[in-house]
């Protein structure tokens, strides 16, 4: 892997999330929190499972293993989530933009939640990370299309034909 494909791998995971997050602004705060027959209960408990997967991997990759959650109940409304996700969204940039091919082909190690140590190659932790999202995203959209805010299509072949034009 190199710098320049993992950098498409992140705009096309900044593309989806904005693709989701923009249909989530449209949904009320009763539809924000209702619940919803998927695996995290609620948009909201979903959108911030994403959201701390994402924290979790940046930090881990910086050299943090965190132990703490990031909690639901701290996001009340859809714009205190959005404004949190936009933070991250910066510190990631930042953490891409470092990178060297040597880096993203070098070992890193971290502990789990539970402090297991692991061990793990940094660009293939990178490509899980954008794989997880794609999977709560497509939660995402699931309930969102439920609550007749659909995103549209959030697949990667969708935004590399938009991104070439």
């Amino acid at each position: 892997m190199n710098t320049k494909d993992i950098q498409t791998l992140y705009k096309y995971n900044a593309w989806a999330n904005a693709r989701i997050l923009n249909a989530a602004s449209n949904v009320t705060q009763e539809q924000f929190i209702a619940p919803a027959p998927h695996p995290h209960n609620d948009l909201r408990h979903t959108l911030t499972h994403t959201l701390f997967a994402e924290w979790l991997w940046r930090k881990r990759w910086e050299g943090d293993s965190p132990t703490r959650w990031i909690n639901p109940e701290d996001f009340p409304t859809f714009d205190t989530l959005r404004a949190r996700w936009l933070e991250e969204e910066e510190a990631l940039s930042e953490f891409i933009a470092s990178l060297t091919d040597e880096k993203l082909n070098s070992s890193f190690q971290y502990k789990t939640m539970k402090g297991v140590a692991y061990k793990n190659i940094l660009w293939q932790a990178m490509a899980h990370f954008v794989n997880h999202g794609t999977q709560h995203r497509s939660e995402a959209a699931a309930i969102l299309t439920e609550l007749g805010h659909s995103p549209g299509d959030i697949d990667l072949i969708i935004f590399l034909r938009e991104s070439s034009q």
